[in-house]
């Protein structure tokens, strides 16, 4: 199935003329926007940490030449960047690739060993099962994804120690947990909420005066840390009680949906948001 960028053009229309910009992509997955931005005249680094897609991008460079550039590293390496950028990008959670490739372990729609890494590096979520305690697990499925009895699962998860996506599936008595958990399990194992937190830290020094930084999100989890980290941006600087306050260093950008015929066309859209900022000072 041919993959489609979710709210690309929204993305694009935020970001503007970009026309010889430098364009970090934090998440190249099957490259739909880095090709855009690309095809509109900016040149282009992307990260992705997963190995599978080395391919795809490899035939960018070939197209593309010295205007794109691929680092295989999770985007929490932005901070490594020895470059000031015109805007970051981020497509969060996870891609279509990975979950329709059976054997990578994230869906249980297919009977596969329980994997669900993003690199071929760390643990598998059925090691990180093993490892961690009955407690450790409860807090990661009720925090990574609201299952309310997180700790009879748990505990039921811990005593069998499942090994494939199916053996964990069919511990899950509530049908309507299956998502949640293998959902929990996966932002654990590629500790995910983690690797934005600390690439977002970075995006201030990077970015050159008038720079944006756009991300879509596909859930709470990560659409409420962009969000907080969006406001402390553009909150004014200083003491709110004095009369005079320094100006925030970043302006919001206007927070957008998926339109009509997005979601007609792409139900992988449903639950996006895309929020972004401009760096001001």
């Amino acid at each position: 199935m041919k993959h489609i960028p979710v709210l690309l053009d929204r993305v694009l229309n935020a970001l503007g003329d970009i026309s010889g910009k430098t364009i970090v992509d934090c998440t190249f997955g099957a490259g739909g926007y880095s090709r855009a931005f690309l095809n509109a005249g900016a040149n282009v680094i992307a990260f992705d940490r997963d190995s599978n897609v080395v391919a795809d991008a490899n035939a960018m460079i070939a197209e593309f030449g010295d205007r794109f550039r691929f680092i295989p590293q999770t985007f929490s390496h932005i901070s490594e960047l020895e470059c000031n950028v015109d805007a970051i990008v981020f497509d969060l959670g996870i891609s279509s690739m990975q979950i329709d490739v059976a054997s990578r372990g994230f869906s249980f729609r297919f009977d596969a060993p329980l994997d669900m890494r993003m690199s071929a590096d760390g643990m598998t979520a059925a090691e990180l099962i093993d490892r961690l305690s009955v407690t450790e697990l409860a807090d990661i499925l009720y925090k990574y994804g609201d299952v309310k009895k997180s700790g009879i699962l748990a505990k039921a998860i811990k005593d069998k120690l499942p090994q494939t996506t199916f053996e964990l599936r069919d511990l899950i008595y509530n049908p309507n947990d299956i998502a949640p958990v293998f959902q929990a399990l996966r932002i654990a194992v590629n500790d995910e909420m983690g690797e934005l937190e600390r690439a977002l830290s970075v995006v201030p020094s990077l970015l050159h005066v008038g720079g944006k930084c756009v991300c879509v999100t596909f859930h709470s989890l990560e659409d409420r840390i962009v969000k907080n980290t969006f406001r402390a941006w553009t909150t004014p600087l200083g003491d709110p009680r004095m009369p005079v306050l320094q100006p925030a260093p970043f302006e919001l950008l206007r927070a957008q949906t998926p339109s009509d015929t997005e979601l007609e066309n792409n139900s992988r859209a449903r639950s996006a948001h895309m929020r972004g900022v401009i760096k001001r000072i």
